[in-house]
Formats: C-alpha cells, structure tokens, sequence
C-alpha cells in the first residue's frame, strides 16, 4: 500500500497552561497543505514491525511514531500479523511541519484498510491520540481544524472547505527541541499575548478572503521564545517582510516559517529569488490540500 502523508502548518496556536501529566494545554487552527511524504506498508510472513526510510535522521525503531502506530493495531487486533514500513521523506524532520505525526496517521488508516479492520474515523483518532498529539488531526483527513487539548482533541471546520491558501515556506538548516521550546515558554515572562482567539479567527477565514487578513491576526505563542534561542528564524521573517509579505507566521515550535501569498504564481517567484539569496534554506510553495 503507497500512501501520501501532508504536512501542517499551524495558523494559530496559543499555549494556555502545562498540564499535570506534563504536557501543555493548547488552542490551534491546523492547515493540511500540499508538502508530502510518502509512506508504503507492506505485510511480513513474521509478526515484526520494521521501519525504514531514505533519510539517516528517522528512526528505525519504537521511537519511531509510525512503529508506534503499527504496534498499537497489532497488538489490539492482529497479533500474529507483521508490518514493514518504508518512508520516503520530503517534509523537513523536526520543522514544526507534523511529519512524523502525520507519517503515523497514514499508517494508522493504511492498516485500517490494509489489514481490514473497518475502524470508524472517531475510533482511530483514538488511537491517534495515544500515538501522538497532532496525529488526530490527520486521521480526520480535513484541510482545516481547530484543536485543543494537547492538540488531540479534533473539531474539522467545516465553514472553510472553500479556503485555500497559497504559501511560501521556509525551513532553516537547524534543529529545535520542542521539549527545550516548552520548556522555556514556562520559565519567560513578559511574553506577547494573542489579540484575538480560535472564535474569532475561525470567523474572519470564514466570512473574509483571505487577501483581506489583517497583519497580525496570525499567530503562535512559541514564535518569541523559539526566535529568542535562534534568531535565524527572526531573520527568515525580516526576509519576507522585506519582499513585500505581511501574514507570516513560524509553524509549531518551528523552525519552519511561512508566509499567505497572493497566489501560486507570486509564490513561485518570490521562492526563486529566495533560493538564489539563501542557499542554506530549503524553501517551498504550498497550497491547502
């Protein structure tokens, strides 16, 4: 089975708390766009799970969160079943892009068919929830969602079906720790707060295009402590300021970093120029999918 597997980028995302079981309490919008994976399962004779990948960075074992999602299934419906799992990776590893949550999300449904368990869409979001926080998300299989929680906790936004955005995205040669992001997102003070919420947001995507956006209705609560320990994503932003962007927004606890363009022919040009500018980033168009 040859599955493609989307990245995300979060158009909003506000930290309200950590939580007792150490996990943070979140409120977000997620966008599914065009950037993808691919993810091919493959039954064995034996009843192993084996991970491999065209990227030395993935690994191959129960860190993995496409082992985890396998041996989650196995275990609870086909214990006598193994699994081999190539991915093919085109989503930067640990960007704040979703890769590995999404990579588990295709497996999670893959094996839905693969092994034909005829698991509901709400019966495997649970098990997507136990795999990973934005797992859930993918598991939906919707182009836009709010989600709170720790971002398990899925409501597909049905009002923006007709949306699609058109994006510029960056992705810097550096690696962030989200645990070291959340952890100094606890320990700062003084940090910006939103001007709007989830509501409010959702509605004006809903009833404006999205050439009308206001700069600044875009927003995430890690983006000022992820730029304080690497400023390279600060200088991604001023660089598509300075191009003549205005709703931009790091994804996740980054570093990727995108921007709404007016359209995919603007978005083609601009990453031309950055491509020639900027030999260390690795830039892309996208669009909602």
């Amino acid at each position: 089975m040859n599955l493609l597997s989307f990245a995300k980028v979060n158009l909003y995302l506000e930290v309200i708390n950590k939580r007792r079981d150490g996990y943070h309490s979140l409120r977000t919008i997620f966008e599914r766009i065009s950037l993808a994976d691919r993810v091919i399962l493959k039954t064995r004779r034996d009843n192993l799970i084996k991970v491999s990948s065209d990227k030395k960075i993935v690994p191959r074992n129960e860190g993995n969160l496409c082992f985890k999602a396998a041996k989650l299934l196995r275990d609870k419906f086909e214990p006598s079943k193994g699994l081999d799992i190539k991915i093919i990776k085109r989503i930067p590893v640990g960007a704040g892009l979703g890769g590995g949550s999404s990579n588990a999300a295709a497996v999670l449904m893959g094996l839905n068919k693969l092994w034909r368990l005829n698991l509901t869409k709400s019966e495997l979001a649970k098990f997507a929830g136990k795999v990973g926080s934005d797992v859930a998300f993918f598991v939906h299989d919707t182009s836009f969602a709010k989600a709170s929680g720790r971002g398990e906790r899925i409501k597909p936004l049905k009002s923006l079906k007709k949306l699609s955005f058109c994006h510029i995205l960056v992705v810097p040669e550096i690696h962030v720790s989200t645990p070291l992001i959340y952890d100094k997102f606890d320990r700062f003070s003084g940090l910006t707060k939103p001007t709007g919420n989830v509501k409010l947001f959702t509605s004006v995507l809903a009833k404006e295009s999205h050439s009308l956006l206001k700069p600044g209705l875009l927003f995430n609560s890690l983006e000022e402590v992820t730029i304080r320990l690497y400023p390279e994503v600060k200088r991604i932003k001023n660089t598509l300021l300075q191009m003549g962007l205005d709703n931009i927004l790091m994804s996740g606890s980054g570093p990727a970093v995108f921007a709404i363009t007016s359209s995919s022919k603007n978005a083609a040009k601009l990453a031309k120029l950055l491509r020639k500018r900027e030999r260390t980033w690795r830039v892309f168009v996208v669009e909602t999918v």
